[in-house]
């Protein structure tokens, strides 16, 4: 083989590579990212991977058949992330749903200031794990997994408990608490988004590869 001929199929790689990754540049430029959630600190997590996206809430009822709670954080997660997919499939749909177990139990989130208490006083001075389901739908393909974070709370009075519950906090968040207000945490094993209810590290992995960052 001459020279120019090696020289000539070592342009046309080269422009062949270009060529490949300016499309693939378009495609991912076209791709909208959806979170299907409308939680402002999920919001706020999703941000810091430095991605443009947009909000599209799921709206269907969650309900669960597993038995575990890591993977009813899963089924949930999953569920919303399709439920939108399907009304935006040419779009990357990121589901998410977050649950505390404490001895094996679930804890979600409280239906009322009286369940609020009783599952802060359940937490006080003790262990639980947080799980954080995240489903992330593309239409080449599925990611579905579940990040966990074990959580050492301090143990609380009755009054940390009564105040912390009159701020109105607890009443939209897994566990009857959050680790970003509530004071009550000593120390954790894992990953401080996850808790939050946003595994950023392991989403901003999957999206790198999704859009090639």
């Amino acid at each position: 083989m001459s020279l120019t001929v090696v020289k000539l199929i070592f342009a046309f790689q080269t422009f062949l590579q270009h060529l490949y990754k300016r499309i693939k540049l378009i495609y991912n430029i076209k791709m909208k990212l959806i979170l299907a959630s409308n939680s402002p600190r999920r919001k706020e997590l999703l941000s810091k991977l430095n991605y443009q996206f947009e909000i599209i809430p799921s709206v269907g009822e969650e309900v669960s058949t597993a038995k575990l709670p890591v993977d009813i954080a899963k089924e949930l997660a999953n569920r919303k992330a399709l439920e939108v997919f399907k009304a935006h499939p040419d779009a990357v749909v990121i589901g998410c749903d977050t649950v505390v177990e404490i001895d094996g139990q679930l804890l979600g989130k409280p239906a009322s200031e009286a369940e609020a208490k009783q599952m802060l006083t359940a937490l006080s001075g003790k262990t639980h794990q947080v799980h954080t389901g995240v489903c992330i739908v593309h239409k080449m393909g599925v990611w579905l997994f579940a990040d966990t974070t074990e959580v050492v709370f301090k143990s609380l009075s009755d009054k940390q408990i009564l105040d912390y519950i009159a701020t109105g906090s607890p009443m939209d968040k897994a566990g009857a608490y959050g680790i970003q207000d509530s004071g009550f945490v000593s120390h954790i094993v894992g990953s401080y988004d996850n808790v939050v209810g946003f595994p950023t590290e392991r989403v901003g992995q999957i999206l790198a590869t999704i859009f090639a960052k």
